[in-house]
C-alpha cells in the first residue's frame, strides 16, 4: 500500500513559497515580522502601543489575519498605520501564499516594517513559515509561565519573545526567571522582553530591536 505525506508535501510547497516572500521583501527593503499568540495575549494592544511609539520613526504597514470581523484592523488603523484585515476562510494559520496575497493587497511600496498579527494560535501558526524575516511570540502572564512545556515548537522557531501585560504579575502566580529559563532551554538564542503596553515597561527595548531589524 502506497503511504502519501500530505503535510510534508504541503509544508515543502509553502517554504518555498516563504523563501522567496522572503527574498522579495528584503530586496525592496521592507521587513516582514510574523505575531504569534494564543487569543487574548495582546497582540493588537501591544502592535496598537508599538505603532504609536514608532510611526514617526519608521513607515509601518500592519496585515491583521483573523477567522472573521475586521475589528482589529480598525484599531491598527486609528493609530496611524496602514493596515488591511484579512479572512482566512476558518484556517487557524497563515501560510506564506495567504501571507503574500496580502502583501500586495497592503502594497508596500513606501513602508518599512510591515506586521502579520498572525491568527490567534499557539499550534499551527508554529508550523507555518509564512516569509517573514522575523517571528515573534507573545506570552501573557496571566496565562502562565508553564506554555514553554506545553508548546514548545512555538518558542523554539520565534526570534523574539514578548512577556506582555507584566503590569499585573503581582496578581498571578507567574514566576519570571522560571519561565525565562524554560525558554532558554528551548531556544538559547531568543531574545526576551518583559513588556506592559499599559504602562509602557520595555516597550523600549523592544522597539529598540524592531528598528535594529530594519533593512
Amino acid at each position: 500500500m502506497k503511504v502519501v505525506e500530505l503535510h510534508k508535501s504541503v509544508t515543502e510547497s509553502n517554504d518555498r513559497d516563504a523563501n522567496d516572500l522572503r527574498k522579495e521583501l528584503k530586496e525592496r527593503k521592507v521587513c516582514l515580522v510574523n505575531l504569534m499568540s494564543s487569543p487574548g495575549a495582546g497582540k493588537t494592544t501591544l502592535l496598537a502601543k508599538t505603532v504609536t511609539d514608532l510611526k514617526d520613526q519608521l513607515k509601518i504597514g500592519v496585515i491583521e489575519a483573523d477567522i472573521a470581523s475586521d475589528v482589529d484592523a480598525i484599531k491598527i488603523s486609528n493609530q496611524g498605520a496602514k493596515s488591511i484585515q484579512v479572512h482566512t476562510d476558518g484556517m487557524c494559520h497563515m501560510d506564506a501564499g495567504m501571507t503574500k496575497r496580502g502583501v500586495d493587497e497592503l502594497g508596500v511600496d513606501e513602508l518599512d516594517l510591515v506586521f502579520l498579527e498572525n491568527v490567534g494560535n499557539l499550534i499551527c501558526p508554529a508550523e507555518f513559515d509564512t516569509g517573514a524575516h522575523k517571528n515573534v511570540m507573545i506570552l501573557s502572564v496571566p496565562e502562565g509561565d508553564d506554555k514553554p512545556l506545553k508548546y514548545p515548537l512555538m518558542f523554539e522557531r520565534a526570534d523574539a519573545l514578548l512577556l506582555t501585560k507584566m503590569d499585573t504579575i503581582k496578581f498571578f502566580n507567574f514566576d519570571l526567571e522560571k519561565c525565562i529559563d524554560q525558554v532558554k532551554k528551548l531556544n538559547p538564542n531568543i531574545n526576551i522582553f518583559p513588556v506592559s503596553a499599559k504602562t509602557g515597561e520595555g516597550m523600549d527595548k523592544w522597539e529598540a530591536y524592531l528598528k535594529s531589524t530594519i533593512f
